[in-house]
C-alpha cells in the first residue's frame, strides 16, 4: 500500500502539536462562581490569533480572551450578578436572545471552548430547558443554561486583511500552531508516498472522486462526492 498519507499520519509526534511554551496563559473563565476584576494588561499571544487580557480580581489574576474594544483599567464581572455588558461573563440562561457572545462553554465549568478565534462571535438564538446558540460556522448548538460565555466579539477581526507578504512570516505563523507548512501536492510525490504520485506529468491520472468504501490507501480527494464541477 505504500506509505500512509498525511491525514492518516496526523496525531503522532511533535510535528502535529502546538508548542506549549508559546501560549501566554490558559485564557479561560475564572474558576470562582462570581468575581469582579480589572484589566491590568493586554498581551499578544503567539499561540493564538486573538490577544489576551490579564485580569486582577479578589482571588488573584487570570487571563481571558480580549474582546473588541477592551482597554486597560476596564472592569469586568463574572457570575450571576454580572450585568449583560461587553466584556462581562454570564450564564447562557441569563443572556438575552440575539446577544453576541464568545468563549462559550460546552459543559458547565470547562472554561470555554467555542468561538475563541480572532473576530469570531456566536449568537444566542433561544432559551428553554436548554439554550440554542448559533456558532460562527452558522451551525446551531444546544447547550446547558449553566454554561458561561463572555458578552461581545473577539478582538483582532482584521487579521486576515494584512497580507503575509513573505514565506518567513508564514513559517513562524504556522510553527506556533499544529499546522504543517509548506504542503506538498500529492501529484508532486512518488507513487509510494501518495495515491496521486508518479507519472511523467503532474496530473491526478485517476478519478478525484472516490467511494466512501474505498480502502485507506486510496481514500483521497473528493470522498463520496455527489457531484463535481460547477453547476450548469
Amino acid at each position: 500500500m505504500g506509505k500512509r498519507i498525511i491525514p492518516r499520519r496526523r496525531g503522532r509526534g511533535h510535528r502535529y502539536k502546538a508548542p506549549d511554551n508559546r501560549f501566554k496563559g490558559e485564557a479561560r473563565h475564572p474558576r470562582s462562581k462570581s468575581s469582579n476584576g480589572k484589566v491590568v494588561e493586554l498581551m499578544h499571544d503567539p499561540g493564538r490569533t486573538a490577544p489576551i487580557a490579564k485580569v486582577e480580581d479578589q482571588d488573584g489574576t487570570y487571563t481571558m480572551i480580549a474582546h473588541d474594544g477592551m482597554h486597560l483599567g476596564q472592569e469586568v464581572s463574572t457570575g450571576h450578578g454580572a450585568d449583560i455588558d461587553t466584556g462581562n461573563t454570564a450564564y447562557l440562561g441569563s443572556i438575552p436572545e440575539g446577544t453576541k457572545i464568545y468563549n462559550v462553554e460546552m459543559k458547565p465549568g470547562d472554561g470555554g471552548k467555542l468561538a475563541r478565534a480572532a473576530g469570531e462571535a456566536a449568537t444566542v438564538i433561544s432559551h428553554g430547558k436548554l439554550t440554542i446558540v448559533r456558532l460562527p460556522s452558522k451551525a446551531q448548538k444546544t447547550l446547558d443554561n449553566m454554561c458561561r460565555a463572555t458578552v461581545g466579539s473577539v478582538a483582532g477581526s482584521g487579521r486576515g486583511e494584512k497580507p503575509i507578504a513573505k514565506a518567513g512570516k508564514n513559517f513562524h505563523r504556522t510553527r506556533s500552531r499544529p499546522k504543517i507548512w509548506p504542503k506538498v501536492r500529492g501529484v508532486a510525490m512518488n507513487a509510494v508516498d501518495h495515491p496521486h504520485g508518479s507519472g511523467r506529468k503532474q496530473t491526478v491520472g485517476v478519478q478525484s472522486t472516490v467511494s466512501r468504501n474505498a480502502p485507506p490507501g486510496r481514500k483521497v480527494g473528493n470522498i463520496a462526492a455527489k457531484r463535481t464541477g460547477g453547476k450548469r
